[in-house]
């Protein structure tokens, strides 16, 4: 017997809906948030750029939660299971403050690792960890079930 997961129509293009946000989020970033690291990280080999460090919290912060928001309503139309949403929400939460410290650690270092500073602002702006939680949870439940 096959498992798997039944996605209504209604949930399907609130799911549409939903991408769409996150690609708007990405398409008006400039716009959006506070990042002067955008544009360091398209030019190989530029210095550093002044940052004001609580702008740059702030425009991390309300990217991060804006997108984590968006992934819980995707993972929510998939799943519609309050435990997943709610050990979602933690995690986000957790890794949250895990990756800023780290981000603003590496930030402060006397030898900047650009690298790790790099894909640590990845995990922060990027809605990656949807693309983590869809599957793991995916084949949660069709195991389980």
């Amino acid at each position: 017997m096959e498992k798997s997961i039944k996605i209504n129509p209604v949930s399907a293009l609130g799911i549409v809906v939903l991408v769409v946000m996150l690609v708007l989020v990405r398409l008006f970033q400039n716009e959006l948030f506070y990042d002067p690291l955008i544009p360091f990280f398209k030019k190989e080999g530029a210095p550093l750029p002044q940052m004001d460090d609580f702008d740059l919290f702030l425009g991390l912060g309300f990217r991060y939660f804006l997108n984590s928001f968006i992934s819980l309503g995707i993972l929510w139309l998939v799943f519609k299971d309050g435990a997943i949403i709610r050990l979602c929400f933690m995690l986000y939460c957790g890794l949250f403050m895990l990756l800023t410290a780290v981000f603003f650690t590496v930030l402060k270092a006397d030898d900047i690792n650009l690298l790790l500073l790099f894909y640590v602002r990845r995990f922060l702006i990027q809605p990656l960890f949807l693309i983590l939680f869809l599957p793991a949870f995916y084949y949660q439940k069709v195991i389980r079930n």
